[in-house]
């Protein structure tokens, strides 16, 4: 009776070790996102990327633990983990590349880092979800391409209109930044 007892115990310890495992190694990724994000080591179109790639493995985590009665298989787990694994090789590997963030000193350039630390803040927080925040940072990669381009298309300089319309694409930005966060 007593082995039976243990054996239980032991068995519901395990579980729930394992889900606390998972649980914290997503958030430990999402803390490393979040750091990529705000140091600029991570450009917008990478975190997003690999906030898509976080949204779909967490998918695939409730999916596999919804058809198990909120438990995941064995091979499940390890599927798991090999799929964290990658992910934090690719995290690593897209915050040690060439790319990075630059802002610059322009009004335009402070107020996307400002953004884009209120998004890492986000991430950090858990106010964000992966897939909240891949959509905020695909807006805001295209944001900078425009800019860029606008930049490029004018010998480095932005005129007073493109100023303007930036600006309000940036207030658009910062308000679905708040919608989300909240």
């Amino acid at each position: 009776m007593k082995n039976v007892a243990l054996t239980s115990i032991l068995a519901g310890l395990f579980a729930v070790m394992s889900f606390a495992q998972v649980n914290q190694r997503r958030e430990n990724q999402q803390d490393r996102l979040a750091q990529g994000v705000q140091s600029g080591q991570l450009t917008p179109g990478e975190a997003a990327n690999l906030e898509n790639q976080e949204r779909a493995l967490n998918g695939e985590i409730r999916a596999d633990r919804k058809a198990n009665g909120g438990k995941l298989t064995a091979a499940e787990k390890q599927q798991i983990n090999a799929q964290q694994n990658t992910l934090s090789h690719e995290i690593y590997t897209d915050k040690h590349n060439a790319s990075a963030d630059h802002f610059g000193n322009s009004e335009v350039g402070r107020r996307e880092e400002n953004q884009q630390d209120r998004i890492a803040q986000g991430i950090k927080s858990g106010k964000l979800t992966a897939g909240e925040a891949a959509n905020l940072e695909s807006r805001e990669t295209a944001l900078n391409q425009e800019v860029r381009a606008d930049r490029k298309a004018n010998g480095g300089h932005l005129t007073g209109a493109e100023k303007r319309q930036i600006n309000r694409q940036q207030n658009h930005l910062s308000r679905a930044i708040y919608r989300s966060k909240h």
